[in-house]
């Protein structure tokens, strides 16, 4: 289940998160927090979902849908931040389970997306998750703390949302310099630097959306929380090294989903290779003009 807002542009949010789940053989279901009025080249409005709503949505679907793992992103406010804490602890389908929180608090411009009051609210939800993946700016913003400006900086941050009350700590070091992106893992038993090397693209949008997901996705697979992770990890590098094959928007695009999906355009086309957009207009076929048929 994702507890998140709605991208239209389909590259983060909710939408990132249904992408996600679907690409790694999840079922998802949702409970939209807030509507947003975006594309790729930014957002220009945001409609926050009632908090009795968020409520009913919540209350509906648990009556009726088990839930295996919980992906937290966007909560436009401290009383729907309030609404989804008490789920947590009122809803006896939700305990024992994985909650990843992706504490979406710091708009790609540097702007803070919450007030005090939501940030004290997020504070207060960290020890009902299972993992919080901050990225440099929302791990400052919980601290109320300088941005880590390297990897030591990164262990002792993670170390001290630890002591913030989040059970593990997946502190995302993507702002960061460096020919590598460095993470670093922290839990009771210490920090872990998970590094990947970066991918040349500018098609970003959503990346941390589309990692948390993945790790609520493939968490009830693994019995460790680590292998989840690095598992989560690769299939966003994969999504990352593709992502330059969808061409969305003028703006910084969305990551290739769909990157180990092969997507034949009819039935005679099966088992062939894939076609490009290119050929198949050069064929004078029919092409989304939002979709690339080009897969892995």
């Amino acid at each position: 289940m994702s507890i998140a807002g709605s991208d239209p542009s389909g590259g983060a949010g909710i939408q990132a998160d249904l992408k996600t789940f679907a690409a790694l053989g999840a079922f998802g279901t949702t409970v939209i927090t807030a509507l947003t009025a975006q594309a790729t080249t930014g957002v220009t409005g945001v409609h926050t979902v009632p908090p009795a709503f968020v409520a009913e949505q919540l209350e509906t679907l648990l009556a009726d849908v088990a839930v295996d793992a919980v992906k937290i992103g966007m909560l436009a406010g401290a009383d729907v931040i309030e609404v989804v804490a008490a789920a947590l602890r009122g809803f006896e389908s939700l305990r024992g389970i994985s909650v990843v929180l992706d504490p979406v608090m710091v708009s790609t411009s540097g702007s803070r997306l919450l007030d005090e009051a939501a940030l004290e609210a997020m504070r207060a939800l960290l020890p009902l998750c299972s993992v919080v993946t901050p990225n440099v700016p929302e791990a400052a913003a919980l601290l109320g703390r300088a941005e880590a400006r390297d990897v030591a900086e990164l262990h002792g941050q993670a170390e001290a949302l630890l002591d913030a009350g989040a059970p593990r700590v997946l502190l995302k070091g993507g702002h960061l310099e460096g020919p590598s992106a460095v993470d670093v893992w922290a839990d009771a038993a210490g920090t872990h630097e998970l590094s990947a090397p970066r991918v040349a693209t500018t098609n970003t949008h959503g990346t941390g959306c589309t990692l948390s997901s993945a790790i609520a996705a493939l968490r009830p697979r693994h019995e460790e929380w680590l292998p989840a992770v690095q598992a989560a990890k690769d299939y966003l590098t994969g999504a990352l090294r593709h992502a330059d094959d969808l061409t969305i928007g003028s703006g910084p695009g969305p990551v290739h989903h769909a990157w180990q999906s092969r997507w034949p355009t009819r039935p005679s086309d099966e088992g062939a290779e894939p076609k490009s957009t290119d050929q198949l207009r050069a064929q004078g076929r029919a092409v989304s003009p939002t979709a690339d048929v080009r897969g892995s």
